[in-house]
């Protein structure tokens, strides 16, 4: 879809990027495609579509981010710990971390989960984006 503006002459809409789900499911391991992000030039958000096998999870364990982040989960139940409390969320449930609150996510099930994660506003370039976070913290 090419890119069009709003008849009064306000936002420019474009059509960046679609999930490619045969790539996604092709993959055996944990797999990210990025949707919207710096280099494609989002300037307050970044869009990502996350496969996580069972057993797998949070590359970095408990960690916080600088912005806030929200996962969307497409299919499968996603296991979390939010600030010390457990959940699970499954398709169609939105997860909000807020910038600075320890969590986790992992896939306890049989299944992959897949999810949308979304980060606002964009992360700072000079700083780390994963913070990891000792377990007893």
């Amino acid at each position: 879809m090419p890119a069009t503006s709003h008849p009064e002459g306000g936002a420019r809409v474009e059509f960046l990027r679609k999930i490619d789900f045969a790539e996604l499911n092709a993959s055996t391991g944990r797999a990210t495609q990025a949707l919207l992000d710096r280099e494609s030039g989002a300037t307050t958000c970044s869009v990502r579509c996350i496969k996580t096998p069972p057993g797998e999870g949070s590359p970095g364990g408990l960690h916080t981010h600088p912005v806030d982040q929200l996962f969307y989960v497409l299919s499968g139940t996603m296991n979390l710990e939010i600030a010390g409390q457990s959940y699970s969320a499954g398709p169609g449930n939105l997860v909000v971390f807020p910038a600075g609150v320890p969590h986790r996510n992992w896939n306890g099930g049989t299944e992959a989960t897949v999810h949308l994660a979304i980060s606002s506003p964009l992360p700072p370039v000079d700083e780390p984006f994963v913070r990891p976070v000792a377990p007893d913290a």
